[in-house]
Formats: structure tokens, sequence, C-alpha cells
């Protein structure tokens, strides 16, 4: 499969990609700061320190993609990423939280060390396909986002996603859409009209279960779907539900079928 960005960066905005994944990368020493690795997850099987070692795991092998290396790592499907993220869990033992933020923000450094001197269209190879570089960073960022944001919730402190942040995520979240689809996408033919408050809005377009992602609809929007940038990224990574949103007024719906709305994030399989 190939994965391709639906924008390239700048200059300016290739220096605000690498700066946002080292600030989040530094975060994590705080966030991680005198807890209690064994805390569990909620809704997952993983505790805190086994997702920060997931996390340190992860941003190894992005800073030797960036670097050039190449790194099999499952085939991009939930499964073969589960194993593989299973296996590299057991063949690294260290849990110390402590040790492990250390980790995760040294790797953050050395990715964007690593990533500035290439061009931001050059190819990589990663576990969900093959992106360019630029895309690879969003892609990293939204990795530690979404992780740090299960250690956070888990700890009870506050999390790393804000809506700046968000708006650094979405080459990748838009290029990976048409790629991580559910079961449940089948068969399914809707056009979506995608607004994201304050980062612009895109279409996504199924037609008999295949999906196109574009910055226009190609025709009239079966369902327009308004979010909160925030909401966007939790609901697009699976730590909320389109129900639980609307409820707080985080997504508005409108147009010809407006359930749609609620059934869409169910029309992908978060990686």
């Amino acid at each position: 499969m190939t994965l391709q960005s639906p924008q390239h960066h700048s200059g300016a905005a290739r220096t605000a990609l690498f700066e946002a994944i080292t600030a989040v990368g530094g975060e994590a020493v705080a966030l991680l700061a005198d807890c209690r690795g064994e805390t569990p997850i909620p809704g997952a099987e993983w505790t805190v320190a086994e997702a920060a070692a997931h996390l340190a795991m992860a941003n190894e092998l992005m800073v030797a993609l960036a670097a050039g290396e190449e790194r099999p790592y499952g085939d991009g499907t939930p499964a073969s990423l589960a194993a593989a993220n299973a296996a590299s869990l057991a063949e690294r033992p260290e849990r110390d939280p402590a040790v492990l933020a250390e980790a995760i923000a040294r790797l953050a450094r050395e990715f964007a060390v690593a990533a500035a001197p290439r061009a931001g269209t050059e190819p990589v190879r990663t576990p969900l396909g093959p992106m360019d570089l630029d895309t690879l960073g969003a892609y990293l960022l939204t990795h530690m986002l979404g992780h740090l944001y299960d250690i956070a919730v888990a700890l009870g402190r506050p999390h790393p996603i804000d809506p700046y942040r968000v708006g650094l995520t979405m080459p990748f979240v838009r290029a990976v859409m048409p790629w991580v689809l559910s079961a449940r996408a089948a068969g399914h033919s809707a056009c979506y009209r995608l607004r994201v408050r304050g980062l612009g809005g895109f279409a996504v377009t199924f037609t008999d279960g295949t999906a196109v992602v574009s910055q226009e609809p190609p025709r009239r929007p079966d369902c327009t779907i308004r979010t909160e940038p925030v909401a966007f990224l939790l609901i697009a990574l699976g730590r909320c539900t389109a129900t639980g949103a609307l409820a707080r007024g985080k997504v508005l719906a409108w147009g010809r079928r407006p359930r749609l709305a609620l059934g869409f994030p169910g029309l992908f399989a978060a990686p």
C-alpha cells in the first residue's frame, strides 16, 4: 500500500513539527515522574510502565526510519502490529517509568535531528506502509499523543493534546484513513464532509467499501460532521466515542443523512 500525504510541510511548518515532537517527548518526563508503573491503563491490557516501554521502543523505531534504515514491523494490519508490539515488549524488560520517560524524550529529540537534513517528500517504509518523511513525523507525533493521553488518564494527570498539536497530526490522520478500514466499511457508500474547528476541512468518500480522502467532496455530502480538534483526534484514535462527543457538544452533524455521523468512527480500525 502507498500512503500519500495530502500536503507537504514548508520549512517553517517542518520546524514546528519537529519542535512539537521534541516538546511532547519532553513532557513525558514530567508526566511519568513519581508514578506507579503498575497502574493499569483504563480499557487496555497495558500498565503505565508497559505503555511507556512501548513508546520508547516506537520512538527508537521512528528514529531509525528517519535515518534511512529499513525496519520491518508487522504488515500494517492491527493483528500484526499487536503481535509485533507484544514481541518487542517481551524483548525489552525495562519498566522503570523514569528511565523510560528519559528514553522517550531523548529519542524524540533524535528523530528531529535525523529527519531535519532529509527532504520532507523522501519516501519511508513504516509499520503502516510507505509514506513520506513529513507524514512519518506526523505519525510519530500522533502516536506519542495517543499513548501519553492514555498514561495521563491512568494517572489522573493533564494530557498533552491541544488543538495546535492536533493540526500537526492531520497529514498523517488523513493519509492513513483509507488504509485502516474496519469490517463495518465493507460495502458502505456515502460522502462525508469533515470540518475540524480552526483546522479546515476535508472529505471522505466511500464507494462500495473503498474510501478516498480529498480536500473537497466530489459530490454533495450525505453527512457533514463538525468537530472540536481534541475530540476529533481522540475519536480518530479510538479514545472517545462519537456518541459521547455529540452529547457534550464537541461534535455536530447535519445533511441529508446526519445519523451517519454516529457510525463514521466505526468504519475505521485504529492501528
